[in-house]
């Protein structure tokens, strides 16, 4: 048996000590570093953390129309175009162009003489071109930016959020051409093509954009998408065919979202199709934003009605159904809004219900603006106060 004498037994106890002060350290010093990485992580997690437990409370708006200035009355009837842009309410009537402030007071107005007249409005401008004509302007509440008058028939145009103009015409010699100008009406890009375009998306900064065409492949039509810049003659990438006849293109992060007549579909930022969606009934309308997308469809003869909403372009979609017909929807910071005949209801990308509010059945769409929902009649425009 192993003999100690009385210094072994002292050194032995020390050591012990040793021990366990540098245990005690180490695990001090390890909730010192662990609390300081939450802390400076803590705008990463608390916002998670935060939302265990909690669930969106759906908002319901009162729908009560607005008084003072509204409703305002539109000369001209049904044909009239409205859009919310920088806190102006721009309407376009077979006469004239109004820009009112969200209070429904009159800006300014002045007339045009465009026949067949089309209006797109971004950031407080207003394009107007005549479809099948040969004019076109830019204008804003302060006056027309500029006009121009084209040796060709315009098809379609599209403004920027930098104010530039796409305009798209017929050609001698190709199927169409376009022509891209700069906010002051310079010339900057111009692109002859030998298949028909049937829309152009600006990308961030209007230096470049992406350009949707159809052709016929198999005996039926197929919509192709190009990136294209304005400091290069030859486009980035070319995607294959979706099989459906587009309508619209969205660009998002040097992708797209194509909105076809049947189907809709994403191409990624390669060019290659990413996700297809064929519709199982008619195509009412569809809206996409910063890759967020939303598709409605009506199918009387089943009386199912559902919007398809898209998150992004790999995920499969949220489909949301409905008891009556759905007129109209668009979405805008993250949430989808869809009109039926007697709503309109705001849906986020996980299908959750975030705002409701109950209208009449007169309405044919709307615009949603950052506090309100403008109602489209068939001579006049309604505001309801609208949360989300």
């Amino acid at each position: 048996m192993p003999m100690y004498d009385a210094n072994d037994i002292v050194e032995q106890k020390n050591r012990d000590k040793r021990r366990k002060r540098l245990t005690k350290l180490i695990i001090i010093l390890c909730v010192a570093i662990l609390g300081a990485a939450l802390y400076f992580t803590q705008e990463l997690w608390l916002p998670k953390l935060r939302g265990i437990g909690t669930q969106y409370k759906t908002i319901v708006n009162d729908g009560r129309l607005a008084e003072g200035n509204f409703p305002i009355e539109i000369n001209g009837g049904a044909q009239y175009q409205l859009s919310c842009s920088n806190e102006n309410v721009i309407v376009m009537s077979d006469a004239y162009i109004y820009f009112y402030n969200e209070e429904g007071g009159e800006l300014k107005r002045r007339q045009h003489a465009l026949s067949n007249a089309v209006m797109e409005a971004v950031n407080g401008r207003a394009l107007l071109f005549e479809s099948g004509g040969t004019e076109f302007s830019v204008e804003d509440r302060s006056g027309v930016l500029y006009t121009n008058k084209l040796d060709k028939n315009i098809m379609f145009a599209r403004l920027s959020n930098e104010g530039y103009a796409a305009v798209v015409t017929t050609s001698d010699n190709y199927d169409c051409e376009i022509v891209v100008y700069d906010r002051k009406g310079k010339v900057i890009y111009e692109r002859k093509c030998v298949e028909r375009v049937n829309d152009i998306s600006f990308e961030e900064g209007s230096k470049g954009c992406v350009i949707s065409y159809f052709y016929a492949e198999n005996g039926a039509l197929v919509t192709s998408v190009q990136e294209a810049s304005f400091t290069e003659d030859k486009e980035k990438w070319n995607s294959p065919g979706l099989d459906t006849l587009g309508l619209n293109v969205y660009n998002f992060d040097g992708g797209a979202f194509v909105l076809g007549i049947d189907a809709c579909g994403y191409v990624d930022s390669k060019g290659q199709i990413s996700s297809f969606y064929r519709y199982e009934g008619d195509f009412a309308g569809g809206s996409s934003e910063d890759g967020q997308s939303a598709v409605i469809i009506n199918s009387d003869d089943r009386r199912r009605y559902e919007m398809a909403l898209f998150g992004d372009g790999s995920s499969e979609p949220t489909i949301i159904e409905f008891d009556s017909p759905l007129i109209d929807v668009t979405v805008e910071d993250g949430l989808a809004y869809v009109m039926k005949k007697d709503a309109v209801l705001a849906y986020d990308f996980s299908g959750k219900l975030r705002s409701t509010a109950t209208v009449n059945d007169s309405y044919t769409g709307f615009v949603r603006s950052e506090n309100y929902v403008f109602l489209k009649s068939y001579n006049k425009i309604d505001r309801i106060n609208y949360e989300s």
